[in-house]
C-alpha cells in the first residue's frame, strides 16, 4: 500500500518488512553505535503510523457497532412485519 505523495503529503505507509529489515547508519567520528538522530526520526514516523493505524481501527470498530444495530433493528422490523 506505498502510494507516492504530492507536493509533501503524508509519507507511503510502513510496511511491516520495512521495520523488521531496517538498518541504521553507523555514527563516524570514532564513536560506536548508530546515528541518535536517524534512529529518533524513524521511531517518530513508526509512532505516527501506530497512531493512524490506532485511529483507523477505532473508527471502523465504531462503524461496525453501528452497522450491526442497524443490522439488528432491520431484523427486528423484518419479524414484526410477519408476525403482523
Amino acid at each position: 500500500m506505498n502510494r507516492g505523495t504530492v507536493y509533501g503529503g503524508a509519507p507511503p505507509r510502513l510496511h511491516p518488512r520495512q521495520v523488521r529489515d531496517r538498518q541504521f547508519s553507523t555514527v563516524s567520528f570514532g564513536r560506536r553505535g548508530l546515528d541518535p538522530q536517524e534512529v529518533r526520526q524513524f521511531l517518530h514516523r513508526v509512532a505516527l503510523e501506530l497512531a493512524t493505524l490506532h485511529q483507523d481501527v477505532n473508527r471502523l470498530s465504531e462503524e461496525n457497532t453501528r452497522i450491526k444495530r442497524a443490522l439488528r433493528d432491520w431484523q427486528s422490523s423484518q419479524a414484526q412485519r410477519r408476525l403482523s
